[in-house]
């Protein structure tokens, strides 16, 4: 038992660390769009998306030291940890408790700053898309996405430029 109870502890631990590579991954992102350092970017956006594969097979290690302590108390595999700190050894519930409020605490971290880069990273492109219509003699074509919603920039943009020709 003690054995089970330690395996979830080591795998909450390696959740946390890789909730908190994101959250660093993410800053740096932000830092990047901030100064403008296209380049480094889109490495960045590649590094993301790497940690997030990482955070999902730790999670889903975690998940399945979850599921043995459940089985090992006799309850649903898919039991919360609200079920499950109650029923372990009382020496193991300040940690586990601890560990979980910490994982979910970054994991909303994480979720918002994951927001806020992509509402800088989607502005940036927005700028730009308007930038680049600047420059082109012939309006933007409006296109739709799968929801029938306006996909591309439908206002008509004077040009700031006449075509050679």
């Amino acid at each position: 038992m003690n054995d089970l109870i330690r395996n979830l502890i080591e795998a909450l631990r390696e959740e946390l660390k890789q909730y908190g590579e994101m959250l660093a991954l993410l800053d740096h992102q932000q830092e990047l769009v901030m100064h403008r350092r296209t380049n480094e970017l889109l490495e960045s956006v590649s590094t993301v998306n790497g940690q997030s594969e990482i955070i999902q097979v730790t999670r889903r290690e975690r998940e399945q030291r979850q599921r043995e302590i459940a089985q090992q108390f006799n309850v649903d595999d898919d039991a919360t940890f609200a079920i499950l700190i109650p029923l372990l050894p009382s020496d193991y519930r300040p940690l586990v408790g601890a560990l979980v409020q910490e994982n979910n605490e970054l994991l909303i971290r994480v979720q918002q700053r994951a927001r806020q880069n992509h509402l800088l990273l989607s502005r940036a492109v927005d700028l730009m898309q308007r930038f680049i219509n600047t420059l082109s003699p012939t309006p933007p074509t409006t296109t739709y996405n799968d929801i029938g919603r306006v996909a591309g920039d439908a206002v008509v943009h004077t040009s700031l430029f006449q075509a050679v020709g």
